[in-house]
């Protein structure tokens, strides 16, 4: 929320944007504030129906004021914050996922002045982001719930949980928001059971087992993982958006630094080392 509010400061020029998240199928609160000079808005409860922000959670679109007080258009529940702030031209966008709204974006001028289709536009490209994020922590959630599955006896559900895993990895170098992406790489680790820091792993093949520190890059465990879906280098690349021989670079290196041999060596290894779920 807070990257996206500043992303639509930026791509709209308005000094002002807040937004917040859904508590109920009705109820939203202002949690976010980028621009504000006073703490009024921080906080606030946005019922369905109520002001301008309720009314973009009640008809699920998008809605504009160019005068907040003096709006025949919306209820005036909220005046006395928004009056507090000195906002005059406001407009809230909602933020769908699955057909359900789960929050709101604001932007706002301190002057009375129409707000064009272009800085609409923005304010909704920013609300996508939003969406985007939503849906990606939905999704890591329920692996997460589906990891805690005994893999005795659930072997199916943690095969799903692999592939989700492979997923998650490959989606998350299309992801622009850093904050974002690392978030979605540290699920993939707590998915994986990997702790911060070198993990401990046993080299499969030595003649005495050994304990050694293994440190693979993150686009070594992403080949790693399109290997443990039993893909071919050229649909690895694919998915991970470089050359095939990129994919086996990757390969070697974190082969050697396993210490194995083969590819399913590989995996395996991996595995152990908390890498790979």
């Amino acid at each position: 929320m807070r990257a996206a509010l500043l992303r639509l400061r930026r791509a709209t020029g308005l000094p002002v944007a807040f937004g917040g998240l859904t508590s109920g199928s009705d109820r939203m609160r202002i949690a976010e504030l980028s621009g504000a000079a006073t703490d009024a808005l921080r906080g606030l409860a946005v019922a369905a129906g109520n002001g301008l922000g309720g009314k973009s959670l009640a008809l699920a679109r998008a809605c504009a004021v160019t005068d907040y007080q003096g709006s025949q258009h919306i209820s005036h529940e909220y005046d006395a914050a928004v009056t507090a702030e000195g906002l005059r031209s406001v407009l809230a966008v909602p933020v769908v996922v699955r057909r359900r709204v789960r929050g709101v974006l604001y932007g706002a001028l301190r002057s009375a002045r129409p707000l064009g289709d272009r800085t609409l536009d923005a304010a909704v490209s920013a609300a996508r982001d939003v969406e985007q994020a939503l849906v990606v922590r939905d999704e890591a959630r329920a692996l997460l719930a589906a990891a805690r599955v005994p893999r005795a006896g659930g072997g199916g559900v943690w095969e799903e949980v692999r592939e989700a895993h492979g997923a998650l990895r490959a989606l998350a170098p299309k992801i622009v928001d850093p904050a974002l992406r690392a978030e979605l790489l540290a699920v993939c680790g707590r998915l994986a059971g990997a702790g911060a820091g070198a993990v401990v792993t046993t080299v499969p093949g030595a003649s005495v087992e050994r304990e050694v520190a293994v440190r693979l890059t993150t686009r070594e465990v992403d080949v790693l993982t399109c290997v443990a879906a039993g893909v071919t280098n050229a649909v690895a690349a694919e998915r991970l958006g470089v050359r095939p021989e990129t994919v086996k670079g990757y390969l070697r290196s974190a082969m050697r630094k396993l210490g194995v041999h083969t590819r399913g060596e590989a995996v395996v290894a991996a595995r152990r080392a908390g890498l790979l779920p």
